[in-house]
C-alpha cells in the first residue's frame, strides 16, 4: 500500500470514529452483511429505523457507504460499505 493510499484509509478511518455510536454499529453491520437494505440494517442491528436511516445518512454523508438501487425492489436502496483501515 502507498503512503497516499494509507493516507487515505486513515482520513476514512477518523471520519469514521467522529460518527456516532449508532453509525459505528451500521457500518459495522455491513461491514459483515453487505450489502443490506434498510429494513434489513434495523433487523440485524435492533435500532429504531428513524435511527437507522439517520446513520444511514451520517455514512453516505462522510463518505463512507454507498447506496444502488436494489435489484429485487426498486422501491429501496442497498447500502455497502467503504473500506476502512484497520488500527
Amino acid at each position: 500500500m502507498t503512503a497516499f493510499s494509507e493516507s487515505v484509509e486513515q482520513q476514512r478511518f477518523d471520519r469514521l470514529m467522529s460518527l456516532s455510536p449508532s453509525a459505528k454499529l451500521v457500518y459495522r453491520a455491513l461491514e459483515n452483511d453487505h450489502p443490506l437494505t434498510t429494513q434489513e440494517i434495523h433487523e440485524e442491528t435492533l435500532l429504531p429505523p428513524r435511527t437507522a436511516r439517520y446513520a444511514l445518512n451520517k455514512l453516505t454523508d462522510a463518505n463512507l457507504v454507498t447506496e444502488q438501487v436494489n435489484p429485487h425492489d426498486p422501491r429501496s436502496q442497498l447500502y455497502i460499505p467503504q473500506p476502512i483501515a484497520e488500527q
